[in-house]
């Protein structure tokens, strides 16, 4: 009977068990479906998702290919700087980190609170800051809140030709002058970086960014020669301040290639702080901004006749009592002259026998060749933002139109312009077109390519450069210009000082002026062609007196750098500037 009751119990038992056995083969059974399904059919989703959870892809910004002038010295390079990202998830008070950050970084406190809130990854707090900033953000060990080195663009010698390099923004991008005429070159690719996180579930940075040569962009040779480009810099400030001028511009060219020495302009920027600074300052207004050039354009008026067989230097021209009328305006000279040579002309700078000439030259002709100097079109120059000046089509011209062009007025150059056609006259007729970087190379040294100088034209002959050569010669030895002499050397140039127009009577100003000189050296194989501009200085502001001084103190050091020996002694005559006579009240004057 025993055995009889304890049957039905162990047949339970049996059951029991059974089922126990499927429910776990079934679990095992799904668990398999499971890995195999995370395993193999969603590997590659799972994969990703992991890594999102443990890594973290950052884009930072290209190393950019550096400047150099001439010599090599580097004018603008790259600093690895420290920039302050945040991991918002990681960070526990946004608020009281926004607060001790803000006072720091000197970003708005709910700005960064912002930021710092959410479930995002990685945001940026504040890039590119200066190495005593990310000290203090580093002792406040903020959770969440990391640094990781970027590279920021530096430009090593401050003001130093900061209107032509122009500057680069916070991504690396070009933004001014040379920085965004190049950009193709000098912008490298963008580095992609891993971000890894902790066991703490920080996001860290490798130690290890350095990106390859390939990533890097192209290096940029330039025609410039920073002792050159300092020289004129200097001479500049201490001109403009001087004179209590508004600004100006120095503008040195080798006149045998078109490649430019030095290129620099007052007032100024410093190209590493433009957070502060107008887009007036930054603009390149050597390039950007014609103006009048007043009696500099007798250089032009004087080469159109010479090739024209209209005169040579001992035609003799009536000055008469030193006025004339014209169209009803009448034009002075600054002392009675009687009858002139050509070469006392343009020695003297004779206005009355500047608009003699231009008339029986005519109005087609002076044109044809003031677009040989290139003037109304631009030069060419690897520089953004040039203009092409203001030179009207005959048919708009005035009964007045053609004596005022000869005297440098009713047209309007850029400095480079002038300079540029100056540069015609020195090598003997043939205008050059300008630039400013020679040569790219890549990180490894490898040639991009190499500039070439380019002929445009050719505006004149030889003779006729030739014969003006002396003619301005004079001007220097004997003339308005005897300021610009350099002891020791042969000097061609020319004077030049033009009224503006007040803005508010729209006629000449007595007052406001600019004041220039353009010339070059050794005048029998010249080396350099210098154009000075100094804007509405204060006082008497003859081109003679104001810019032919800062050409000779200019001119005399690069001649010196250059290693040109001195030919000759020239003895340096005083200017007489101080003897002109006042002009006449609604007349158009010049002094030179």
């Amino acid at each position: 009977m025993l055995f009889e009751d304890q049957r039905p119990d162990e047949h339970s038992f049996s059951g029991r068990r059974a089922v126990v056995c499927v429910m776990f083969l079934f679990g095992f059974l799904v668990i398999l479906l499971r890995l195999f399904d995370l395993h193999i059919l969603q590997a590659e989703t799972m994969t990703k998702r992991a890594n999102n959870q443990h890594h973290k892809m950052v884009t930072l910004d290209s190393n950019r290919g550096a400047i150099f002038d001439r010599q090599g010295r580097a004018l603008a390079l790259n600093l690895d700087v420290p920039s302050v990202y945040a991991s918002p998830v990681s960070v526990k008070n946004p608020r009281l980190a926004a607060n001790r950050l803000s006072k720091i970084l000197e970003v708005p406190r709910r700005e960064l609170e912002e930021r710092l809130r959410g479930n995002r990854e990685f945001v940026w707090v504040k890039r590119k800051i200066d190495s005593e900033y990310a000290t203090q953000v580093e002792a406040l060990s903020i959770p969440g809140i990391n640094m990781v080195k970027e590279k920021r663009r530096f430009y090593p010698k401050g003001t130093l030709l900061a209107h032509v390099l122009g500057f680069a923004g916070i991504d690396s991008q070009g933004l001014e002058g040379l920085e965004v005429g190049y950009e193709h070159y000098l912008q490298g690719q963008a580095r992609k970086v891993l971000l890894h996180r902790d066991a703490f579930g920080r996001l860290i940075f490798p130690e290890n960014q350095q990106e390859g040569d390939s990533l890097s962009g192209n290096t940029i040779h330039l025609t410039i020669d920073e002792v050159i480009q300092f020289m004129a810099e200097q001479a500049l400030e201490t001109a403009v301040e001087k004179t209590n001028a508004r600004g100006g511009s120095i503008i040195v060219m080798d006149p045998k290639t078109g490649g430019i020495l030095a290129w620099t302009l007052r007032p100024t920027f410093d190209p590493n702080h433009v957070a502060a600074v107008s887009p007036e300052q930054w603009r390149n207004r050597a390039v950007t901004d014609p103006y009048e050039p007043g009696s500099t354009m007798k250089i032009m008026l004087a080469a159109a006749a010479l090739e024209e067989n209209l005169m040579k230097p001992d035609s003799l021209i009536y000055a008469g009592d030193g006025k004339v009328s014209i169209s009803g305006t009448v034009i002075h000279d600054h002392k009675k002259a009687g009858w002139v040579t050509f070469r006392e002309a343009i020695q003297e700078s004779s206005n009355v026998a500047a608009a003699k000439i231009a008339l029986e030259l005519g109005k087609d002709r002076l044109y044809r060749y003031l677009r040989g100097f290139g003037f109304g079109e631009k030069t060419g120059i690897d520089l953004p933002g040039e203009s092409v000046g203001i030179l009207s089509k005959t048919e708009q011209w005035s009964g007045r139109t053609l004596p005022s062009m000869a005297m440098g007025q009713e047209i309007a150059v850029t400095p480079l312009q002038l300079v540029t056609a100056v540069a015609a006259i020195a090598n003997g007729g043939a205008l050059m077109k300008p630039y400013i970087v020679e040569r790219i190379r890549t990180t490894q040294g490898g040639s991009v390519w190499t500039r070439e100088p380019e002929i445009r034209r050719h505006p004149i002959g030889p003779q006729a450069a030739q014969t003006l050569t002396t003619l301005l010669e004079n001007v220097v030895e004997q003339g308005t210009g005897s300021q610009a002499a350099i002891h020791g050397y042969r000097v061609a140039g020319k004077t030049g000082t033009a009224q503006k127009v007040d803005p508010e009577t729209r006629a000449y100003s007595s007052s406001k002026s600019v004041s220039s000189f353009v010339g070059f050296a050794p005048a029998e194989d010249p080396r350099f062609v210098m154009l000075v501009v100094i804007d509405e200085p204060q006082g008497r502001g003859w081109g003679g007196a104001v810019a032919a001084p800062v050409f000779r103190e200019v001119g005399a050091q690069v001649l010196r750098h250059l290693k040109v020996p001195p030919q000759r002694t020239i003895g340096i005559q005083v200017a007489a500037a101080e003897n002109f006579s006042a002009p006449m009240i609604g007349a158009v004057y010049s002094e030179e």
